[in-house]
């Protein structure tokens, strides 16, 4: 799979993490898919490089180390969904997820 679908799915994660670690909803928060916001892989990329974006890879352990986005962290979903609220994020920054 192209690494657009991946970054495809980045942004709804995001907006996920962004509820859960305010501990209220977000007044913008996705409703229905088609709502949720869509980064190209150029636009995720050039945020990468200027440091206004992280990278996570949401994947299992295994399927990160077989192969990833370079930068990219290592979070898998599981982990987050124990427990969103623990994740520290540099808050000035956006945070760019993509799974298969």
């Amino acid at each position: 799979m192209s690494r657009k679908i991946y970054i495809l799915t980045a942004i709804l994660l995001l907006m996920l993490l962004a509820s859960a670690c305010s501990g209220r909803p977000t007044q913008t928060e996705p409703v229905t898919k088609s709502e949720v916001p869509r980064v190209s892989v150029t636009e995720a990329k050039a945020a990468l490089d200027n440091g206004t974006a992280v990278i996570v890879d949401v994947r299992s352990p295994a399927a990160f180390e077989a192969s990833h986005i370079a930068g990219a962290l290592s979070i898998p979903l599981a982990e987050i969904e124990i427990d969103p609220a623990g994740l520290k994020f540099d808050k000035t920054q956006s945070i760019i997820t993509y799974c298969t």
